[in-house]
């Protein structure tokens, strides 16, 4: 078959080896050595001895033009004019060069960029769209992101966590935001409030009813008028029946909490991936800078830094002190919401569409 070009694929993952480095094309798959010079630095040599930097910078997720030009003015100027972004925000250059490493660690410093996030650091936080994107939020990730990172930022530019923290924030409880070591989630603790008179007019009312994930929703007539009403006992407060209706109003400034989640974990080094688990819960959403929010992850931080054996991940740290040590620890109120045995998933599950047994 002839090979087709110009052709723009819309869909999976793009081929990486048009942008890639010229030494990690030429020895893709050949590295033999690798190493950790200093925060935010990694070494690799190749089989026949062809060597390549990466310096690791934390950026923000969202970004205009002009400081996407300046991270790539600094890419031609200081490195080989290659750079790739990280699933977690930040930018990696890669150099063929060990003298200009430092150069481009002083030039990104000097613009704002920090440098870190790599090995047993706390590293950028992924997280959802917020405010400035998202059609369901019930706070701003990015803006909670910023004020944690700016409390954070000692850890990202050292390593002096027992092991890599990898944190994630998510803007409402459908949690696109995936979960981490650490996972702060908003979530909405009261039913939609709906205005009945706008219903008809912005809502196509079978989409909405096909938008819940527990079947509590079902088309209603309020004072004559085509409406929706909500079965309060199946609701689970996610929310994800306000993009399609936004008379179907989730948000509330009161209402509307943080929680906490710890302990997840996708990879198999030393021990299983595993979900997190929810360790404090009712936490205010007070923007612009969600103090609330930083203290409690500041405090677990501190715990697991202090008492954290070296390559421990937050869970197997929590697996090795066990949860009534972890409360006491960090000093979070401990209820029995706290931790889902799911005995209560047979009747909680089969109020879904999608789940029966």
């Amino acid at each position: 078959m002839a090979e087709r070009t110009h052709e723009t694929i819309e869909s999976g993952t793009p081929d990486p080896m048009p942008y890639m480095h010229p030494v990690m094309k030429e020895n893709y798959g050949k590295w033999v050595f690798h190493s950790h010079p200093k925060p935010g630095v990694l070494y690799h040599r190749a089989e026949n001895g062809a060597e390549v930097w990466t310096v690791k910078a934390g950026t923000a997720r969202q970004m205009d033009h002009y400081t996407i030009r300046k991270l790539a003015d600094i890419a031609d100027q200081y490195a080989d004019g290659f750079v790739r972004f990280t699933t977690r925000s930040n930018i990696e250059y890669m150099v063929a060069d060990s003298s200009k490493v430092e150069p481009l660690i002083k030039a990104l410093n000097d613009n704002g960029f920090p440098i870190g996030g790599t090995a047993n650091s706390v590293s950028m936080i992924a997280h959802t769209q917020g405010w400035l994107h998202c059609d369901i939020p019930g706070t701003d990730a990015s803006g909670a992101v910023k004020a944690l990172m700016d409390e954070l930022h000692d850890e990202f530019i050292k390593c002096e966590m027992p092991n890599r923290v990898k944190l994630s924030t998510s803007c409402c409880e459908i949690n696109c935001g995936g979960q981490a070591d650490i996972a702060i989630v908003i979530q909405h603790t009261k039913p939609p409030k709906i205005n009945h008179d706008l219903v008809a007019n912005v809502c196509e009312r079978p989409t909405v009813v096909a938008r819940c994930p527990v079947a509590a929703i079902r088309p209603a007539l309020i004072n004559g008028k085509p409406s929706l009403e909500v079965d309060e006992k199946k609701c689970i407060c996610c929310g994800a029946c306000f993009p399609p209706c936004p008379p179907m109003q989730i948000n509330d400034p009161v209402h509307s909490k943080f929680a906490i989640w710890v302990g997840g974990k996708n990879s198999n080094a030393r021990s299983k991936p595993t979900f997190h688990k929810l360790v404090a819960s009712g936490i205010p959403n007070n923007p612009p800078r969600w103090p609330e929010v930083s203290a409690v992850v500041k405090r677990i931080l501190a715990e697991y830094k202090a008492d954290g054996r070296p390559w421990e991940r937050i869970n197997e740290w929590i697996d090795r002190i066990g949860w009534p040590a972890f409360f006491e620890k960090t000093g979070l109120p401990f209820t029995k919401y706290h931790i889902d045995n799911w005995r209560g998933g047979r009747t909680s599950l089969n109020a879904s569409t999608h789940i029966r047994f």
